[in-house]
């Protein structure tokens, strides 16, 4: 229960702070990785994935991040790219937003070259299970309990999703944290379809 025990309530759906690919520019010509950029060096294939969104995540994982069953919400045709939100009816106000981006193919490197101009939040992570990552925000909206961040599936390509806390735990943890797990959750489901 990640979600449930540390995540704001809010009415909506559940969408990106900003996703990181939405301000990126075409990577035509680009150099990838970019200077200080982490490299992927083990690339997941996000093809079949992608044509299904909601396969980021397992029936079981998404039971054990909220506490119960979450019927998930695909939308193929989503700006950034295919999204799948998870968002319950219960009021709490938890959700999780993943997106396989596609605006580009820049990967991390268009995450990293928004630093400090579109993203005054910026964090790089440790590698979440082996791939390299990065909390991002076009303002730092952790002491609403909402967490944003992208993690580099190859050099060229980003799963970015958005974590907000139910009310009730809103300033009790981080919400980076929770964002962390279901990054980790996401890498695990997607390796095994390889």
């Amino acid at each position: 229960m990640v979600l449930a025990a540390c995540s704001p309530e809010t009415s909506g759906t559940a969408s990106p702070v900003s996703t990181p690919s939405s301000s990126r520019v075409s990577g035509t010509g680009q150099e990838v990785p970019g200077p200080g950029v982490p490299s992927v060096a083990n690339p997941i294939d996000t093809t079949r994935s992608a044509s299904e969104p909601c396969s980021a995540l397992t029936d079981s994982q998404v039971e054990e991040l909220f506490g119960r069953p979450v019927t998930p919400k695909p939308d193929l045709k989503a700006p950034a790219g295919p999204t799948c939100s998870w968002d319950p009816a219960d009021g709490s106000g938890a959700s999780v937003n993943v997106i396989f981006a596609t605006v580009d193919d820049l990967g991390l490197t268009g995450v990293y070259r928004a630093r400090g101009t579109n993203y005054k939040l910026f964090e790089p992570l440790q590698p979440i299970e082996g791939y390299p990552a990065v909390i991002y925000g076009t303002s730092d909206y952790r002491s609403e309990g909402m967490c944003s961040l992208a993690i580099g599936t190859s050099d060229h390509s980003t799963i970015d999703l958005t974590v907000t806390q139910s009310r009730a735990n809103v300033g009790k943890t981080d919400p980076c944290q929770s964002a962390k797990t279901v990054a980790s959750k996401v890498v695990v489901s997607l390796k095994e379809r390889k």
